[in-house]
């Protein structure tokens, strides 16, 4: 273990990685409650770890009314409230995949994806190794490998299984 040296003014130097926590807790140890509990701790390991003070608002407002359990700001909603349209059910295609509403509110939310349509031609239609047919034998290849049911408790096709379906895989 490694030891807090002091310097010729008698005040501790900053210690090394693997003496932080036996620098920590001697500090602690050293100080009073009404020390520890007031904001001079804070201003102590502020100066003496270089900590950013934005790092420290953020310990202190975890699970505040407008914070979230991590300190970090909930994030408001610009349209009303209301989560995009491609994730509620007015962006979804009941046959499976997204509406043309859907595709344009993600391309908002996501600026500089290149989300497109599903190829919704018949394979015995699309020439062989056109972009279309590429794109479905693609898409088909990576969605017929995600994990889960094809069918939900109640019988009815799951949202994976329709959109396999709507592509033709």
């Amino acid at each position: 273990m490694a030891r807090i040296k002091k310097a010729k003014n008698g005040d501790p130097v900053k210690p090394t990685a693997d003496s932080s926590s036996i620098y920590t807790k001697r500090m602690l140890s050293n100080m009073s409650m009404a020390d520890r509990s007031s904001g001079e701790l804070k201003e102590i390991f502020r100066k003496r770890y270089n900590q950013d003070a934005r790092d420290l608002e953020r310990q202190s407002k975890k699970g505040k009314p407008g914070y979230d359990k991590n300190g970090f700001p909930i994030k408001k909603q610009r349209n009303g409230g209301k989560t995009p349209a491609w994730q509620r059910k007015e962006g979804k295609n009941p046959s499976g995949g997204l509406n043309a509403k859907g595709v344009a509110s993600y391309r908002k939310a996501n600026p500089g994806s290149k989300l497109k349509m599903a190829v919704t031609t018949p394979p015995s239609k699309l020439k062989k190794g056109s972009k279309a047919a590429n794109r479905r034998k693609s898409f088909c290849a990576r969605m017929s490998g995600v994990k889960g049911p094809m069918r939900k408790p109640n019988g009815k096709p799951t949202r994976k299984a329709l959109a396999l379906r709507k592509w033709n895989c």
